[in-house]
């Protein structure tokens, strides 16, 4: 069996992603690791080249400034990547994720088990969505609770942003992939970045999806869409941790609910009550 881990980023350091942190988390269970590195303002690049890995293979791109709709840049980014892995399972990972030590052979075993079952086109994470600083997590259904990360690489599929993927049975109509799920959940530290790196990151992103973003001043959330983290953060990123997240956060129990946080927190009651989750899925699980 190989595997091929793939990622795009731009800009890694200039707005504050863990990324070389991601890399090497997933690093130990990859065959080979495709980064596609756009024209950067900072020392992305240099930094990728040296972690000094034969298994990573950097393709420099040039992103289409001209594409601003609904961050279809980004897709366009993740299939160049995507699209140069060469291993039987394509292992996705954004710039912000990143994997426990702990749990690397319970998903190195994942994908042998499902290797020889065609029915089984990817396979998808829990997910710790960090949120302020390293202590809280996001809980309401606004958050994908899971997602495929690793695709089967001999099917064909597309992703219509950076998020997802779809399976393309006919030439015009797609589909999500039908995925089992991996006992092992990716660790989110997009929320978590400093409060200075996260502005420069909104003030940047904005075209891409056509609209600018408002001035960020501060993590604001529901308090009830919170819980603390009870667990271990990888030993990898803890450096990152110490160094760049944001730590001087607490849940404003006076927050100001939006229209969105107000359905959501009745999402989460209906869910309690219910014992189902309403939060959207990007795949269809094989159990």
């Amino acid at each position: 069996m190989k595997v091929s881990g793939f990622t795009f980023i731009r800009n890694g350091s200039l707005l504050g992603y863990p990324f070389i942190e991601s890399i090497l988390s997933a690093l130990p269970i990859c065959d080979e690791f495709i980064v596609a590195v756009g024209d950067s303002e900072d020392d992305t690049l240099e930094r990728i080249q040296a972690i000094g890995s034969n298994k990573i293979r950097i393709i420099q791109t040039q992103w289409n400034e001209k594409m601003q709709d609904r961050g279809f840049v980004y897709a366009q980014q993740k299939m160049i990547a995507q699209y140069n892995c060469t291993g039987d399972w394509a292992f996705y990972l954004e710039g912000d994720e990143v994997l426990h030590e702990d749990d690397l052979p319970k998903i190195r075993a994942s994908m042998e088990e499902h290797l020889n079952n065609p029915k089984v086109e990817a396979l998808a994470f829990d997910y710790h969505h960090f949120f302020g600083s390293p202590d809280w997590v996001a809980i309401s259904p606004a958050w994908y609770r899971q997602e495929c990360r690793i695709i089967r690489n001999t099917i064909r599929s597309w992703a219509p942003d950076g998020l997802y993927f779809v399976v393309m049975d006919k030439n015009k109509k797609g589909r999500y992939p039908r995925a089992a799920l991996v006992d092992a959940p990716i660790y989110h530290y997009g929320h978590v970045r400093s409060v200075e790196a996260m502005r420069k990151k909104n003030e940047r992103i904005g075209k891409y999806w056509k609209h600018d973003h408002p001035l960020f001043n501060g993590y604001q959330i529901d308090p009830q869409a919170l819980k603390k983290f009870s667990g271990n953060h990888p030993k990898i990123v803890k450096p990152w941790l110490e160094n760049e997240a944001e730590k001087n956060f607490t849940p404003n129990q006076n927050h100001s609910l939006t229209k969105r946080e107000i359905k959501h927190r009745l999402a989460m009651k209906l869910e309690f009550i219910f014992g189902r989750e309403l939060n959207k899925k990007h795949f269809t699980l094989i159990s």
